[in-house]
């Protein structure tokens, strides 16, 4: 159902792979070699975490920052899931394109280290740091959206009466306060 998201999930992964091993063949310089693949890999991360998660598998996950300047993790997870043979394999390629990828790089990062091709390992770090971002953001979103609905409700529950217990003892607590003073 998703072609075009399909093919662009693979094809800037892919590119950055296969530029990444065969960039000597095309150029001698070091610079542009290592810019088309930080693009690639840029380009990437930003079609599979903010398009083709939520077109092929129906997850997505961001971060927040409130007022205070906390930062939030959200993972959110489509309610409905779909039956469609075509958005099966679809998700399997979404997530065999997600998990492969960043063992390549792993290998990359010790083949570059052990060849003393230093100059590569900042590039393959951030392919390694990239990849594994989304890779980590989905698994969340996807074990996160397997909860069942009581399990949901339980924690609600309990963390609501976690904090009407900590209002309850703050409350006491300031009332032996005021009543040691002699003051209400």
């Amino acid at each position: 159902r998703h072609p075009l998201a399909t093919f662009f999930h693979l094809f800037f992964r892919v590119s950055a792979i296969v530029t990444y091993l065969f960039c000597d063949w095309f150029s001698n310089s070091f610079v542009a070699c290592f810019v088309t693949i930080l693009l690639l890999l840029s380009f990437d991360f930003w079609s599979v975490k903010n398009v083709t998660g939520r077109l092929l598998v129906g997850l997505r996950w961001w971060n927040q920052i409130d007022e205070d300047g906390k930062s939030h993790w959200v993972f959110e997870a489509k309610r409905v899931p779909t039956t469609a043979a075509s958005t099966e394999a679809e998700a399997r390629i979404f997530w065999l394109g997600l998990i492969i990828c960043p063992v390549i790089w792993t290998m990359f990062f010790f083949s570059t280290l052990f060849s003393l091709k230093l100059k590569w390992l900042a590039l393959v770090i951030a392919g390694i740091s990239l990849q594994t971002a989304n890779l980590y953001g989905y698994v969340h979103c996807k074990l996160g959206g397997q909860k069942t609905i009581s399990r949901v409700t339980s924690r609600l529950f309990g963390t609501t009466d976690v904090t009407k217990r900590q209002s309850r003892r703050i409350s006491e607590d300031v009332t032996e306060e005021h009543g040691k003073t002699g003051t209400r």
